[in-house]
C-alpha cells in the first residue's frame, strides 16, 4: 500500500486493471468527443456502444445473463473514472447500474432476469421513471396510475426528467395500482420501447450535463401484463426508496470523478499558464487553493467508499450515502468553480474543459434527492 493510500481507497489487482482499461477508453476514445457531444447535446452512439463492448453497463450483472458479474464498488470505480473526463457519459452508466439494473437483480424474478438483464448487458440502455411534474422531492405523489383490466395492467401518465429516456429501450415505470392507499399502491412496472403508447416527449435543454439525454416519457395507455410486474404490487415504494439509497452513492462517484479532472486540469494549467515571468503554480496563493482542492476530494471519495464499502458488506448504509452525496455535491461545485476561477479569463470560455465540468456540477445537488432532502434524511437518522 502507497504512502498516501488509505486501507479504505486501496483496490485490489482486478479492481486496479478495470480502472487502466476505463482510462485507456477515456482518453484514447472518449475525451476527443466530449465537446463535440456537449454542444450538440447529444450521446455518439459509439460511446455507448463502446460502454456495453467492455461491460460497464452490466457490472453487476450475473455472468449466466452475459453481464460481467463484478460488485457495487467495481461500478463506482467505473463511475468515478468516466466523470473524470465526462460525467454526462458516467451518468449514463450510473442509472444503468446503481438503479435499473440494481433493482432487476434485486427485485426481478427468475423469468424476468433472464429476459430483461441480457438485454441491458448486451446492448440495451434502461431508464428509471419515478419523477414527475409534480412529483419530485415528494416522490409518492406521483399521478401516474396503473388500471386492471382483465389480466392485465393499463398504464397511463406522463414522467418528467428522465435520465438515458432518448435511448432507453427499458424502463421502470412507478405508477400507482390504488390511489386510496396512498404510496402503498405505488408498483413499478417493466415497459419496453416496443410497448405501444409508450413514447419520448420533450427533450430538456439542460445546463449541464447536456449529452446525457433527460426527456419526458409518455405513457399512453400502455398495456402490460402481471409478467412485468417487478417486485409485488403495492410495494413500488420499496423498490424506489431501497434503489435510490445506492444510486446516491453513484452520484457521489460522479462528482468525485468530476472534482478529479477539474484539478487536474488545474494542475496542468497552473504549470503551463505563466504571469510575471513564472508558472503560476509557483505561487502560494496558488498552491495553498489546489491543496484545499485535492483535500476536499480526498475526504469526499473517503465518505463514497465507505458508503460502498457498507452496502456491499450487507450493512445499513442509508445515513452514509446521504453523507457521500451531499458532500461530494459540495466539494465537486467548490471545486470545478475554483477551477474556473485558476484558469482567470481562459476558464469562462468553451474552449476550455473546467467551464463545462463547474455546468455538470450543479445536477449533483438536485437529482436523486436534493441537497436538502440528503440534510433532512441525515438529521432524522442522527436525532
Amino acid at each position: 500500500m502507497s504512502e498516501n493510500m488509505s486501507p479504505l481507497t486501496t483496490l485490489n489487482d482486478e479492481q486496479e486493471m478495470l480502472i487502466s482499461e476505463v482510462r485507456r477508453f477515456c482518453e484514447e476514445t472518449l475525451r476527443p468527443k466530449v465537446s463535440e457531444m456537449d454542444k450538440a447535446a447529444k450521446l455518439d452512439p459509439e460511446i455507448v456502444k463502446h460502454l456495453f463492448e467492455m461491460g460497464l453497463m452490466g457490472i453487476e450483472i450475473p455472468e449466466e445473463y452475459g453481464g460481467s458479474g463484478m460488485g457495487f464498488f467495481e461500478a463506482i470505480l467505473v463511475i468515478e473514472e468516466l466523470a473524470r473526463v465526462d460525467p454526462s457519459v458516467s451518468v449514463v452508466c450510473d442509472v444503468q447500474n446503481t438503479l435499473v439494473n440494481n433493482a432487476l437483480i434485486r427485485w426481478g424474478s427468475d423469468e424476468q432476469k433472464k429476459r430483461y438483464l441480457s438485454r441491458l448487458a448486451e446492448g440495451t440502455v434502461g431508464a428509471y421513471c419515478l419523477s414527475e411534474a409534480d412529483s419530485g422531492s415528494d416522490a409518492f405523489a406521483l399521478k401516474c396510475r396503473a388500471t386492471r383490466e382483465g389480466d392485465a395492467w393499463r398504464l397511463h401518465g406522463n414522467k418528467l426528467f428522465i435520465t438515458n429516456g432518448q435511448e432507453a429501450g427499458i424502463y421502470l415505470v412507478f405508477a400507482n395500482v390504488d390511489p386510496e392507499k396512498g404510496y402503498k399502491g405505488i408498483t413499478c412496472f417493466i415497459v419496453t420501447d416496443e410497448d405501444e403508447g409508450c413514447k419520448v416527449g420533450t427533450k430538456e435543454d439542460k445546463l449541464g450535463i447536456r449529452a446525457s439525454s433527460t426527456t419526458e416519457i409518455i405513457l399512453d395507455d400502455v398495456l402490460v401484463g402481471d409478467d412485468r410486474i417487478l417486485g409485488e404490487i403495492g410495494k413500488g415504494y420499496k423498490t424506489a426508496i431501497e434503489t435510490l439509497n445506492e444510486g446516491r452513492i453513484g452520484i457521489g462517484a460522479q462528482m468525485i470523478g468530476l472534482a478529479k479532472g477539474a484539478l487536474e486540469c488545474s494542475l496542468a494549467w497552473t504549470r503551463e499558464r505563466r504571469q510575471f515571468g513564472r508558472p503560476i503554480g509557483d505561487f502560494q496563493g496558488v498552491q495553498f487553493a489546489l491543496a484545499k482542492m485535492d483535500a476536499e476530494i480526498e475526504a469526499a471519495r473517503l465518505a463514497v467508499y465507505n458508503a460502498a464499502r457498507l452496502k456491499e458488506a450487507g450493512r445499513s448504509f442509508v445515513r452514509e450515502a446521504a453523507v457521500c452525496k451531499w458532500f461530494s455535491a459540495e466539494v465537486a461545485e467548490r471545486v470545478s468553480s475554483m477551477a474556473v476561477e485558476l484558469y482567470g479569463g481562459y476558464g469562462f470560455s468553451h474552449d476550455y474543459p473546467v467551464e463545462k465540468f463547474y455546468r455538470d456540477a450543479k445536477i449533483g445537488k438536485i437529482y436523486e434527492g436534493t441537497h436538502f432532502m440528503q440534510l433532512q434524511t441525515i438529521a432524522k437518522l442522527i436525532m
